[in-house]
C-alpha cells in the first residue's frame, strides 16, 4: 500500500482526543496535526501546526484560511482525517481542492444533531462517519455508522 501524507485536522480538546484514538490508522504514514494552540496541545509529540481558532468570528476565519492555505501548500496532504470543528473546515476544503481525500468523523458529542463542521464538510467528504446510529437519519446516504472512537 502506498504511504499517504495524512493531515489530522481538528480542534483541541475532545476532538483531538478522539482523533488520537485512531493512531494505529496513521502510524507508519507521514502525518502532521493542524489544531489550535492550548496548554494541552503544547505537549503534542507529533509534527504540529498551530492555527488560529476561528470561533465563528469572520476576521479569525480569514486568518485561519490564510494559515490553512500555507499549511496545505507546504505539506500537500493526500488525506485529511478530521473530527471537526471550525479550525478544520478551511484546511479540509483547501486540501480537497488539491485532490486530497477527506475523512470526516462526526464528534462523539453529536448524538442527535449535526455539527456545523459536519454540515459544511458532508458534501466534500470521501468518507463520512457518525458515532451514533441515531445520527444516520440526519445525514444522507453517504454517512456510515463507524462505532465509537473512544
Amino acid at each position: 500500500m502506498k504511504k499517504q501524507k495524512i493531515c489530522l485536522a481538528c480542534s483541541a480538546g475532545g476532538h483531538l482526543t478522539e482523533l488520537m484514538q485512531l493512531r494505529e490508522a496513521f502510524e507508519g504514514h507521514h502525518h502532521f496535526i493542524a489544531t489550535f494552540r492550548r496548554e494541552d496541545t503544547e505537549k503534542i509529540q507529533d509534527r504540529v501546526y498551530f492555527l488560529i481558532d476561528p470561533k465563528r468570528n469572520p476576521l479569525k476565519v480569514l486568518v485561519n484560511i490564510i494559515q490553512s492555505l500555507w499549511v496545505v501548500y507546504k505539506e500537500m496532504p493526500t488525506v485529511v482525517i478530521t473530527t471537526g470543528a471550525g479550525v478544520a473546515v478551511p484546511i479540509c476544503i483547501l486540501s480537497k481542492l488539491i485532490g486530497a481525500k477527506i475523512i470526516y468523523i462526526e464528534s462523539f458529542a453529536r448524538i442527535y444533531n449535526k455539527s456545523l463542521a459536519g454540515i459544511i464538510l458532508y458534501p466534500i467528504a470521501d468518507l463520512f462517519f457518525v458515532q451514533w446510529k441515531q445520527l444516520l437519519n440526519k445525514y444522507g446516504d453517504k454517512a456510515k455508522y463507524g462505532g465509537k472512537v473512544i
